[in-house]
């Protein structure tokens, strides 16, 4: 049976090629010159077992590098533990966000422990000092290659802090030259750590911790010039439940909308929590940016009215092409740093839209003017349209062509130049018509089709990536 539409972009791909020059149609920059190195779920089943959640596939790395106008591909799978115990067993051996393997015959008899937490890095790249690194939402990032995409050892990259949970988006901070993340430790009380690693380095530093009852599944968080920010959604568990039950991952948090969304600020330097405010309940996979304005504290992310979007991405429903509600509003939410009042939320702009960038060298942390996102048109299947989003004016500018989903929207900004929409954005695309992918460069300030890159064969939909300037290591 032929899979058509969105839902080829939840199929497994076999093939992995290396060194392959790609065809592209239109012109590139010349100054255009790195690698966009992006990584994904791609396999869905292990034998007879299936994976239920887009969240839960097999990573596999893409390596886009850009050179004199040329454009040359290689894919690989991470050769995690994850994905090399799975081949070996020929079933699913370790736990992902939605998944949880049948256990063995020891484990079933209470003779074994658990299985091992997962390395499957197929949320988002980053760079751990010389190291290209695959990161999932468990602290183990995966060393790789930029040039082949071979899997390398990683074991000096686990961090010393202790913790089951963290991010795959961690922030640079380029004035103080370090790179800042969070770790949580389930317990009896558990506690969010947040760390920082300066550059050169691969040892954490912690910056901050901050005691729970109720770990709140957070995907992200923000950093302004001077804060870190915690949010903490009404997504909550009880960590016994972890320890009670054989249950996937994400079902042992509940929705509890009685506890609304706690704001934690936290200052960088002296790692004091100088607010914890309050807003009404809602959920959010992604921050986008946060700075600081007039004695306010302005924290923008892609906010959803509930979690109920977890559901939606089940690979069942992403498969059977119904409408997909997978897509939230760019909300500004406003913290008074000196006053009592609860934060405020303000939509600032009208489309719906995941997977949001801006120009992070010239604007981390700092006010900023644009977003550039994937969006879903009504009744659509999965994302279709690119917009970018002018919090300024209001305007929006979008990219569509039909039988097409496009996936992140990467911005590249010109060498040289402090203008913030001045570069190109690179989205892979899912051309569902032709059944395979295409990278498209698009110009960021005009929002004009630049190029457009033939992939050989359909890339399964995946979630982030970054662009190295050469040399990539």
């Amino acid at each position: 049976m032929t899979t058509t539409g969105s839902a080829l972009g939840f199929s497994t791909l076999d093939q992995e090629l290396d060194e392959t020059e790609l065809p592209c149609h239109g012109q590139l920059p010349e100054w255009l010159e790195g690698d966009l190195l992006r990584t994904g779920p791609a396999r869905f089943e292990v034998g007879k077992a299936s994976y239920k959640h887009w969240f839960d596939g097999l990573a596999m790395l893409h390596r886009f590098r850009f050179h004199h106008g040329r454009v040359v591909y290689t894919n690989r799978y991470l050769r995690s533990n994850a994905y090399r115990e799975a081949g070996a067993a020929g079933t699913i051996r370790r736990p992902e966000f939605a998944t949880t393997p049948r256990p063995t015959l020891l484990q079933a008899l209470r003779l074994s422990s658990r299985p091992k937490s997962g390395d499957n890095g197929n949320v988002n790249t980053s760079r751990i000092a010389d190291h290209i690194v695959a990161l999932t939402e468990t602290p183990h990032p995966v060393a790789f290659d930029p040039d082949s995409l071979a899997t390398l050892d990683s074991e000096a990259l686990q961090p010393s802090l202790p913790g089951q949970l963290t991010t795959a988006h961690p922030h640079f901070d380029a004035r103080r030259r370090c790179q800042y993340n969070y770790l949580l430790e389930f317990g009896r009380v558990s506690r969010y750590r947040l760390y920082r690693i300066d550059v050169g380095s691969t040892d954490p530093q912690v910056v901050a911790t901050i005691d729970t009852q109720r770990p709140a599944y957070m995907h992200s968080f923000g950093m302004s010039d001077r804060y870190l920010i915690l949010t903490e959604f009404p997504l909550v568990t009880n960590p016994l439940s972890f320890l009670l039950r054989n249950r996937p991952f994400i079902r042992n948090y509940h929705w509890e909308p009685e506890r609304g969304t706690r704001f934690h600020v936290i200052d960088k330097d002296t790692g004091k929590v100088v607010k914890t405010a309050q807003a009404d309940a809602f959920f959010a996979f992604h921050h986008v940016n946060a700075f600081e304005q007039d004695g306010q504290l302005c924290v923008d992310l892609v906010a959803f009215p509930d979690a109920s979007v977890v559901e939606d991405l089940y690979l069942d429903h992403l498969r059977s092409g119904a409408a997909i509600t997978a897509t939230g509003r760019l909300t500004r939410c406003t913290i008074d740093l000196a006053g009592e009042g609860p934060v405020t939320l303000r939509a600032l702009a009208g489309a719906s839209v995941e997977l949001p960038r801006f120009d992070y060298r010239g604007c981390a942390g700092q006010a900023y003017r644009y977003v550039y996102a994937a969006g879903s048109s009504p009744g659509a299947s999965f994302f279709d349209t690119l917009h970018k989003l002018d919090l300024e004016s209001g305007a929006t500018d979008t990219w569509s062509e039909a039988g097409c989903y496009p996936g992140e929207p990467v911005f590249v900004p010109a060498p040289g130049t402090r203008d913030e929409d001045n570069g190109v954005l690179l989205s892979l695309v899912l051309d569902a018509t032709a059944g395979h992918s295409i990278l498209v460069v698009l110009d960021a300030s005009s929002f004009a089709e630049l190029a457009r890159i033939k992939v050989p064969h359909a890339v399964p939909f995946g979630f982030h990536g970054n662009f190295f300037s050469s040399p990539p290591g």
